[in-house]
């Protein structure tokens, strides 16, 4: 997280009455929930997880059992279940 000074950034009338309630200290604003993204959409990595998942099931919906799919993708008997059974 980066600090940035309120002069800098802030009309004055709001730094001043920003500076009625504290003086010198940090405030942390929190981001508007409305534009929050959700986990990995920055990066991308949500939607590659959602393909990978989809090519685990179509694997299984062909014939490949939930101990090939482990070893294939890296991930335990447990986590290939899950993915399979999610909806």
């Amino acid at each position: 997280m980066q600090y940035i000074n309120a002069k800098a950034l802030l009309p004055d009338a709001l730094v001043k009455e920003l500076q009625s309630y504290m003086q010198g200290g940090y405030i942390y604003v929190p981001i508007d929930q409305a534009q929050k993204k959700q986990w990995g959409e920055v990066s991308g990595y949500r939607k590659e997880l959602q393909q990978r998942n989809r090519q685990i099931k179509e694997a299984y919906r062909g014939g490949a059992s939930m101990n090939d799919l482990a070893e294939k993708y890296r991930l335990s008997v447990y986590a290939i279940r899950k993915i399979i059974y999610q909806k």
